[in-house]
């Protein structure tokens, strides 16, 4: 796989910013909050952060604005996500470590551009796309298992899944599951289009299914359906300590970190 230009690189990580529809949000010139369902990992989340009034005063506006997300029934919410990504503003780590926020998560910023490359090689498990609604239960339950999160009820599932069905139908994208030779679903990821950005993000494999390629069948198939809708950069934001490596391992180059810290709403 080729490395694309850093700055079509920079431009799609800061194009970036999933927000559910209908997800209730907060925002500003400087900042987009949005929370996110019950069943992710972090449902209260500062995806962006961008230059313009003194740091000090965003995180207060963040937190005053976060505390009617927060739902007592869902321990989770009671801290904001705040993502420091490559184009934040100078300061605003310190401002949050200062108001005790602390480190959650950090991720690589890898690329690659998509030409007529060869499919990754794969184990021998099926690989099924959430234009079903089983499948698209499966993923979902899958992401809040591995990431963790408060389980989907079927209700909120069927409700959701006439717009995921279409998506995957008409090229905008969504979530492959891999199921096992016993047809258990052990492995899924997603994958969003954006023009000709591929972002893939939630990759998961259950820690018994791991080390049998299985990531990998996933992020193919990823890169299969971003080719055939028209997308020649594909982008992920991979975890350091693990889809980082089999990124990188798979063809990915690394253009940076980005960090989430953890700001307990009071």
């Amino acid at each position: 796989m080729t490395p694309p230009p850093r700055d079509r690189v920079l431009a799609a990580s800061a194009a970036w910013a999933f927000v559910p529809a209908g997800a209730p949000r907060a925002e500003a010139d400087e900042y987009l909050l949005v929370r996110y369902p019950d069943w992710t990992e972090r449902p209260v989340q500062v995806v962006h952060t961008l230059a313009g009034r003194p740091i000090e005063q965003v995180v207060d506006e963040v937190l005053e604005r976060a505390r009617p997300m927060v739902d007592p029934a869902v321990p989770a919410s009671a801290d904001v996500a705040w993502w420091v990504r490559l184009d934040a503003p100078v300061g605003l780590e310190q401002a949050l470590v200062a108001r005790g926020a602390v480190l959650d998560e950090t991720v690589d910023v890898l690329a690659c551009s998509l030409g007529d490359e060869d499919d990754l090689p794969a184990p021998d498990v099926e690989l099924r796309w959430s234009d079903d609604l089983a499948v698209f239960a499966d993923a979902v339950r899958l992401s809040a298992e591995v990431f963790g999160g408060t389980a989907t009820d079927r209700a909120t599932l069927e409700a959701t899944f006439p717009g995921e069905q279409a998506k995957v139908r008409t090229g905008g994208g969504g979530a492959v599951v891999a199921y096992d030779e016993h047809g258990r679903a052990v492995g899924s990821g997603g994958l969003t289009m954006a023009g000709a950005d591929a972002r893939l993000w939630g990759g998961v494999v259950v820690p018994e299914a791991r080390g049998r390629g299985i990531y990998r069948a996933v992020l193919a198939a990823r890169l299969a359906y971003a080719r055939q809708h028209g997308a020649d950069l594909a982008i992920v934001k991979g975890r350091v300590q693990t889809s980082g490596p089999i990124l990188r391992r798979a063809g990915f180059a690394g253009f940076g970190q980005e960090r989430s810290w953890l700001l307990p709403i009071s």
